[in-house]
């Protein structure tokens, strides 16, 4: 989470801002906040999604395993589930950001005096940070996450799982 946070907002500060200096903390102090805190919502949701689907559909994971399907295999449409759960939060506000709504930083910006154009080039930035941000995010989590769900020799080990479900 806090890996494609970083670098999404690094990349979008070196190349796309620009400020001086690049570590600018008006710039990426903010900008920084509004990416992890999107991503944590999306890597949380997709996580949470790896752990309940393993956990209801642990009769069918261990059937494809039985007939020599691979762990990664087995696991795919929960994983797909996973990040497409962990994406619907950005999807949604991008669908409804100035339409519908007009984002915090939009309306800020414009409440300070700035250009209503300047403040919508921002917007649809952030936007697109954080929508790059939480993706790269949830294929990682949904990677790593899944990963942890099997053992060495691809056995489903669901009591890695925390939560308390018996």
């Amino acid at each position: 989470m806090l890996l494609s946070s970083f670098v999404v907002t690094l990349f979008a500060l070196l190349l796309i801002v620009e400020p001086t200096p690049w570590y600018d903390p008006r710039y990426a102090i903010p900008m920084f906040g509004m990416m992890t805190g999107n991503t944590m919502t999306g890597v949380a949701l997709a996580l949470d999604r790896i752990s309940e689907g393993a956990w209801t559909q642990r009769g069918q994971i261990e059937a494809q395993l039985s007939m020599g399907r691979s762990s990664q295999e087995a696991i795919a449409p929960i994983k797909r589930e996973a990040a497409r759960t962990g994406l619907v939060p950005i999807i949604n506000a991008m669908a409804a950001a100035g339409l519908v709504s007009l984002p915090g930083m939009m309306t800020g910006q414009i409440l300070a005096g700035n250009p209503p154009e300047e403040a919508v080039k921002y917007q649809v930035l952030i936007m697109f940070m954080i929508a790059s941000g939480t993706g790269f995010g949830v294929v990682f989590a949904t990677q790593i996450g899944a990963g942890r769900l099997f053992d060495e020799r691809s056995r489903l080990r669901l009591d890695r799982l925390r939560a308390a479900r018996s």
